[in-house]
């Protein structure tokens, strides 16, 4: 087995991404390094009945009881019949280990987000489109799958759960804006759904953090940062500049640097703890979290807030 995690060296905040490069039917696609544990020839899978098509079943290297996720099935295509020479790709996010099997793992690629461009909806499946980015390496195009997506399709239940807000009971309604960026269609409506529910009616959406900088620099210029940004919410992963560079961006700014900024993502580790908190995120999130995550922002602002009287009395 190679461990991918060791490979995750890249400095923080510099916008760049690493890219595994696998392919399925001879056609390459693409994970985020940081998503990755390990990688490993296939092995023999036990069936497990009333699950997801695409489920295999499960496996146990060591003493850890793994979910196996046929990719090729999952993404329809003919040649998904497992295959002695398979790989398989252990995944850890949103604090579940996945293996997913795919046909052939070809190498990393360094790259930076700048080089990762959205696909067109009319090609990627629109709001259903399981392709989240489609990355420059080299001379090749590689299409990053939204695994966050799969899994959560797969398995509802490690997804972000809006029940969690229905058990906070009634909350008023609150007009602070909220800015927050997330790359997954998906995701980005069932964090916004959540947050309504919540009380927090005054967002906006936006598909990656070089978006959302550009328009905290546009307040700026116009000197409406207050109106307009109370609080910060961003996603890693996201294609043309990821949440530890738009984190490193408000920080280092004077005038921004006092907006609360929470890093809500699936790649939460011990290892991004600690690249977050060396760039200044306030507070760091694992996306499932969306009870904490009101929780959190509930107390950022309030702390905002009262520290803003102080400097005004």
């Amino acid at each position: 087995m190679a461990n991918m995690r060791d490979e995750i060296l890249l400095e923080s905040g510099t916008n760049e991404i690493q890219i595994l490069r696998f392919t399925i039917d001879g056609v390459l696609y693409g994970i985020n390094v940081a998503k990755v544990r390990q990688i490993t020839i296939s092995e023999p899978v036990k069936f497990m009945p009333h699950t997801h098509e695409a489920v295999e079943g499960i496996f146990k290297p060591r003493d850890e009881v793994i979910t196996v996720v046929n990719l090729p099935r999952y993404l329809d295509c003919p040649n998904y019949e497992p295959k002695a020479k398979d790989m398989f790709i252990l995944t850890g996010f949103n604090k579940v280990t996945v293996a997913f099997r795919v046909h052939t793992v070809e190498g990393l690629s360094r790259i930076s987000w700048t080089d990762i461009q959205k696909p067109d909806s009319t090609i990627s499946g629109g709001n259903d489109g399981v392709a989240t980015g489609i990355a420059q390496c080299g001379d090749e195009l590689v299409t990053i799958l939204d695994f966050e997506r799969i899994v959560a399709e797969i398995a509802p239940e490690t997804s972000i759960k809006i029940s969690e807000i229905d058990e906070m009971g009634h909350r008023g309604h609150s007009n602070t804006p909220i800015v927050i960026a997330e790359d997954s269609i998906l995701l980005s409506h069932m964090i916004k759904e959540s947050l309504n529910k919540a009380g927090y009616v005054n967002l906006r959406m936006f598909p990656n953090g070089h978006d959302l900088w550009e328009f905290l620099c546009e307040c700026k210029r116009e000197n409406t940062l207050d109106e307009n940004a109370a609080l910060i919410v961003t996603d890693i992963e996201m294609p043309q500049m990821d949440g530890h560079r738009l984190t490193k961006l408000v920080k280092d700014d004077r005038e921004m640097r006092s907006i609360p900024l929470i890093i809500f993502s699936s790649l939460i580790s011990e290892e991004m703890r600690i690249k977050g908190k060396e760039l200044g995120a306030d507070e760091q999130l694992s996306k499932p979290e969306i009870g904490r995550l009101v929780h959190v922002m509930d107390t950022l602002l309030e702390r905002s807030e009262a520290d803003k009287a102080r400097s005004a009395g």
